[in-house]
């Protein structure tokens, strides 16, 4: 087919191409427009929280570990050998049990020594209390009488000894006898006389040992015999002590938890009672009783820590149990470690006390005043600047982390409270997008 023919073109009118051109650049500008305002927001639903309110409860962080309320080394106060031992460890005893038994035959024979000595003077001491008996005195009566009848005999001998004398000394005289035969007659005289003395002297003995008959036994030797007695009973007392102290009891209840001697073994006085670690090698056993749990708290937080406080404690032995205590006691002086200064407190165990040992390290967290509609956020979405400055990354209209400033509170677990910056519902960012630097940030706080 043959296609017609035109005649030459003419060229268009500038008015109409000026037309055509604005009309193409308004649907440019329309589709340009069109694009962006159909270009989706980055999704950060994940990226953020929302700023909570809540009661928040204080809480103060610290390590512990688990220890025995009282805990002691048994030992003898005398040096000896282990003759008995009663118990192992893990034992319970009650306080007064006997535990083991030192070798005491010497205190024995000494204490029944001295109980012979008690009964002894016990029975002197009675028998002069109770003064003399009736036929005590009658017997002493009888020796006067005596004593009387013999001087009577030795006057009646002294008499007739004097008449023969004078008879024979007419006789000397007279040259009838001589003068070897008046020396004896005499010496008979002299001899009756001296018997006549003897007897008197007897006499008046008897007499006095009547009359303190009759006057019963004197203050001066009831009191010596007292003091006799008393001195028997302080030995056997001493030696009963002294035997005693060879019986090793129980001078509480709790368990055995650790045995350093065996039945034969040469122990020593030097740690009896004694609580410190290094005195086991001459302890029989170690006694403890109660647990409870000693935390190092840093000096910053011991403000807010009180007596009676409830505290949460964690152990990694029992991941999934949360025991529970209570602030016992605070120590009224600070420990330094590492150039760290802490404050001891004693914690009592409420429960765990079947499951927890001595020597377990434990985590604790201590429970303070409650907070009622405090602002809170994750730990997380706290960040710090290069400059200290402290704040929260909240989006803007794009979803753009930026920099916002805020004073916070307190910290319990992972919530941080809210002070001023930022208001209940508003988003934050507790990871800044990836693609996003923000300039002047030093570390997040997680």
């Amino acid at each position: 087919m043959q296609l017609p023919i035109f005649g030459k073109v003419k060229k268009p009118i500038p008015w109409v191409i000026g037309l055509l051109a604005a009309g193409l650049l308004g649907t440019a500008t329309a589709v340009i427009l069109t694009i962006r305002s159909t270009t989706p927001k980055s999704d950060i639903t994940n990226l953020t929280v929302a700023v909570a309110s809540r009661n928040l409860t204080v809480q103060i962080k610290a390590n512990g570990v688990v220890q025995a309320v009282r805990k002691i080394n048994l030992s003898p106060k005398e040096a000896g050998r282990i003759a008995q031992l009663y118990v192992d460890e893990g034992d319970q005893v009650e306080q007064g049990k006997l535990l083991a038994r030192m070798e005491s035959e010497q205190f024995q024979a000494q204490v029944d020594q001295y109980k012979a000595a008690v009964v002894k003077a016990s029975a002197e001491l009675a028998e002069k209390r109770t003064g003399t008996r009736p036929e005590e005195i009658a017997e002493a009566q009888a020796r006067v009488a005596t004593a009387q009848a013999n001087i009577a005999d030795a006057q009646a001998q002294l008499n007739r000894a004097t008449e023969e004398l004078k008879r024979n000394q007419f006789l000397a005289q007279q040259g009838a006898i001589s003068r070897d035969t008046l020396g004896d007659f005499l010496s008979k005289e002299r001899q009756a006389q001296a018997n006549l003395e003897a007897q008197n002297a007897g006499l008046r003995e008897q007499r006095e040992s009547l009359k303190k008959l009759r006057n019963g036994t004197r203050k001066e030797e009831i009191a010596a015999s007292e003091a006799d007695l008393n001195q028997a009973k302080a030995q056997l007392l001493y030696y009963e002590t002294q035997l005693e102290n060879t019986f090793i009891r129980a001078p509480f209840a709790g368990t055995i938890t650790r045995r350093f001697a065996q039945k034969g073994d040469f122990v020593t006085p030097t740690t009896s009672a004694s609580s410190s670690d290094g005195a086991t090698s001459a302890s029989i056993a170690e006694l403890s009783s109660g647990l409870e749990v000693e935390a190092k708290v840093p000096e910053v937080s011991m403000a807010r820590i009180k007596p009676g406080q409830n505290v949460e404690i964690r152990a990694d032995a029992y991941p999934d149990n949360v025991f529970k205590g209570r602030v016992r006691l605070i120590a009224p002086t600070a420990v330094k470690e590492d150039n760290v200064t802490f404050i001891r407190v004693k914690v009592d165990l409420q429960t765990g006390q079947d499951l927890l040992k001595p020597g377990i390290n434990v985590k604790l967290t201590f429970l303070g005043k409650q907070i009622s509609n405090a602002l809170v956020v994750p730990l997380a979405a706290i960040i710090t600047k290069k400059d200290g400055q402290t704040g929260v990354l909240i989006p803007d209209q794009n979803n753009k982390a930026q920099f916002r400033p805020v004073t916070v509170g307190v910290t319990s677990g992972n919530q941080t409270q809210i002070l001023q910056g930022a208001s209940e519902g508003e988003r934050v960012f507790i990871q800044p997008p990836a693609d996003q630097k923000i300039d002047g940030v030093d570390t997040i706080a997680f």
